[in-house]
């Protein structure tokens, strides 16, 4: 249940945010690939996702659903590799 939740929480900010502020000048798909390529972008976005991500742990942690947060907090780590790499190659 962690991974799933780790996984699916960052997709839904990076969409809330694309439409809250994005939607108006990029089509998604234009967007996507424009965050791709700017590292602005992808700090914003990456830093936003990991905030949700460890309010997420957060909370599962202190709700005593420890076997959940484990799997949200390895999520967040390969997320925060992933933002990493992104930036480190791109």
């Amino acid at each position: 249940m962690g991974l799933i939740l780790g996984f699916v929480l960052p997709v839904v900010i990076y969409l809330i945010i694309y439409y809250w502020r994005f939607s108006e000048q990029y089509e998604l798909g234009e967007f996507t690939e424009r965050f791709f390529n700017e590292n602005q972008l992808i700090t914003f976005f990456g830093a936003w996702c990991l905030v949700a991500n460890i309010a997420l742990f957060t909370f599962y942690i202190n709700t005593n659903r420890d076997k959940t947060a484990k799997g949200i907090f390895a999520v967040t780590l390969l997320y925060g590799i992933a933002v990493l790499l992104v930036k480190l190659f791109n």
